[in-house]
């Protein structure tokens, strides 16, 4: 009997291919190009990016589980923890509130100044959640990693971006960024948060980058910015790059003043 001819396979159809090592290149240009058609699409030129920890609870979740952990004997000392640690949710909650609004009142013709975090819960769901209660668009670009990661709800289903490759996600929170805010947070905080620092630095970014950091007593417990000058790791000038606050007030003036002096007149990333 004659055999049947096998059907041939395109190289962009032939799955084992795309997922091999040698394709690896290939999936990082789409974690690129992919994200890049989206944002292209819905016109996002720009961002506020907020980052924080994914375990931040909002007031009404540490409320409960300080409750049950009263009444059942659970471990009360950390559920007290996180009944203060709610603060820096229903802060990102606000601030992303309000700037949502005051992005959409500005007279221009394109999407400005949209709220972006990594789609995750805690400080991201917070910021997101507080767009979407100003009823305007969020970006959301998550992970793929073990255990706490994964989307929330709010970010807008158009906008919600999964990465693999964790610098592909950065560039995408750089490039677009016009403004980043930093709450409290773990490694993954830092990690962002001292890599923008960096790039500011040593002017690989080519942009104003307001910078906030939200949450005095939390961050002058767990990073000695002045010890970095004393040992002259860092110049003291370089403590200017960032901007501390505990007031979402004070952090909403700044970043829109910052933003109408700088930005507003520059749309388009810059990197």
């Amino acid at each position: 009997m004659p055999q049947r001819p096998r059907s041939a396979v395109k190289a962009y159809a032939n799955e084992a291919f795309l997922n091999s090592k040698d394709a690896r290149s290939l999936r990082m240009l789409a974690e690129y190009l992919e994200p890049k058609s989206r944002f292209d699409r819905h016109h996002v030129e720009d961002t506020i990016v907020f980052m924080g920890s994914a375990r931040t609870p909002s007031r009404g979740q540490a409320e409960e589980a300080l409750r049950k952990a009263e009444a059942e004997g659970g471990d009360v000392e950390a559920a007290r923890m996180g009944l203060k640690m709610s603060f820096y949710y229903e802060a990102a909650r606000e601030l992303a509130r309000r700037l949502t609004q005051w992005s959409k009142d500005l007279d221009q013709k394109d999407r400005r100044f949209v709220v972006c975090t990594g789609g995750g819960p805690g400080i991201m769901e917070a910021a997101n959640r507080g767009a979407g209660e100003a009823r305007g668009m969020s970006v959301g670009l998550t992970i793929s990693i073990p255990n706490e990661q994964f989307d929330n709800e709010f970010v807008t289903r158009e906008l919600s971006v999964h990465f693999h490759y964790f610098f592909m996600r950065k560039f995408w929170f750089a490039y677009l960024a016009k403004a980043v805010i930093v709450f409290s947070g773990g490694f993954g905080t830092f990690d962002e948060l001292f890599e923008l620092l960096t790039l500011v630095q040593t002017h690989k970014l080519r942009k104003p980058m307001p910078i906030v950091v939200f949450g005095t007593e939390y961050w002058r417990q767990v990073v000695n910015f002045d010890a970095l000058v004393e040992h002259g790791t860092i110049s003291a000038r370089d403590l200017e790059l960032m901007y501390h606050t505990d007031s979402v007030d004070d952090a909403y003036q700044w970043i829109t003043r910052s933003l109408m002096e700088r930005s507003l007149d520059k749309p388009g990333p810059t990197l």
